[in-house]
């Protein structure tokens, strides 16, 4: 954050659109703004409209510009181009900013816009939690989480396919086993008379298994991908990512979002802050004679919230006699099932902070057993050639 509030500056709020960016322009905050429309994208357009506002205040044309736009859908692109031309820019979380609590309230881009703009002219005179700021990360630290965030996404596409046909099966009373030896099965089923699948489900049934096909083929050539870089690259995050899996109930998968999500560019300063991220901090509630809590805040990186929640149950099962596994016997072992799931939580969040400290400063989490990571890896080859070789026996 700047603080240098009596430097003459150019205050810019942007509203980002599919079609039209709003922006709003001020010295000050109580200034009334000045608005403009520009087509989206059309950054030689903005940076007229930013001369034109520097003449409008009668600002000096060096005059520093400290500009600002919500999280989105267009990424962080717009914040290097700005970046890139000296523009002092801000990313904000839009769920940090502040809002009329009235049950019906003005909404337009234009005032979301000069809504920002009092809201940016405040954070530079000073006033640090006014909103949050989202950490940018670098253009290779983005690419590298495209890999497994693709691979999850081809996952879930993979099991929505193989739903669909269990559910057109289950519709006349059939089931099978949706894998590489479907066709076979398929021509071999009966329904309760005796009699085979009809020819028009049976059409559409290909059809859907062609797609679960295509989608598998990807999937297995993610995770191969994975695994070869694990395997032969060099690079400063992976030695990260075998470090993690070189702890028993720490596999591929969830090293390396662990590493590409967080640990490799983020510069976590603390655990509590790492909680924080990953929307693993509770929230209480009090207020009079109220007091309650209201669960974890869930306003962090979804992708490593779930995940870390797996791992904490894989941690119970191959890390017994860890530390942590006996802590969370003695709290919640004992408790019915909902104490377990919020206990797990908790172990959770305990976890993450753990593995970050073993890979951070090489601190091995209590009574935790290590292994060699390549094991992990190698066996996962010797799985994918032998399910490979399947369709050809």
């Amino acid at each position: 954050m700047t603080t240098a509030a009596h430097t003459p500056a150019l205050y810019v709020a942007l509203e980002l659109g599919q079609d039209k960016w709003h922006l709003a322009f001020a010295t000050q905050a109580a200034e009334k703004p000045r608005s403009r429309a520009i087509r989206a994208r059309d950054l030689g357009r903005l940076a007229d409209e930013i001369h034109k506002a520097k003449g409008r205040f009668r600002l000096p044309a060096d005059a520093p510009v400290r500009t600002c736009y919500e999280a989105g859908r267009d990424g962080f692109w717009v914040h290097r181009a700005l970046a890139a031309r000296g523009i002092d820019n801000v990313v904000v979380d839009s769920s940090s900013i502040e809002v009329d609590r009235r049950r019906k309230r003005v909404k337009s881009d234009p005032v979301d816009a000069a809504k920002l703009l009092t809201l940016l002219c405040r954070y530079h005179a000073g006033e640090a939690k006014v909103w949050r700021v989202v950490r940018v990360p670098a253009v290779a630290d983005e690419d590298r989480r495209q890999l497994h965030r693709s691979l999850k996404d081809l996952q879930r596409q993979q099991t929505e396919c193989s739903n669909r046909i269990q559910g057109l099966l289950a519709s006349y009373g059939l089931t099978a086993a949706v894998n590489a030896r479907f066709r076979d099965t398929l021509a071999e089923l009966r329904d309760w008379a005796g009699e085979p699948v009809p020819a028009g489900l049976q059409r559409r049934l290909l059809q859907e298994f062609a797609v679960w096909e295509a989608v598998h083929a990807q999937v297995c050539q993610a995770g191969n991908e994975q695994e070869r870089r694990l395997r032969t690259g060099s690079e400063p995050h992976l030695d990260q990512v075998r470090r993690l899996m070189g702890l028993k109930a720490v596999g591929v998968r969830t090293a390396w979002v662990l590493v590409n999500e967080l640990f490799a560019w983020r510069g976590i300063r603390n655990g509590k802050e790492l909680g924080a991220l990953v929307g693993l901090t509770p929230v209480p509630y009090q207020s009079g004679q109220t007091d309650r809590e209201q669960g974890i805040s869930k306003a962090g990186n979804k992708h490593v919230r779930g995940l870390i929640v797996e791992a904490a149950w894989l941690w119970l099962r191959w890390q017994p006699g860890s530390d942590l596994s006996r802590w969370y016997a003695r709290r919640f072992g004992a408790g019915g099932r909902r104490a377990r799931k919020v206990g797990i939580v908790a172990l959770a969040r305990k976890l993450l902070i753990a593995l970050w400290r073993y890979v951070d400063r090489g601190e091995v989490p209590a009574g935790a057993v290590e292994k060699d990571w390549r094991v992990r890896v190698n066996s996962k080859l010797r799985q994918r050639a032998k399910a490979a070789a399947a369709p050809a026996a």
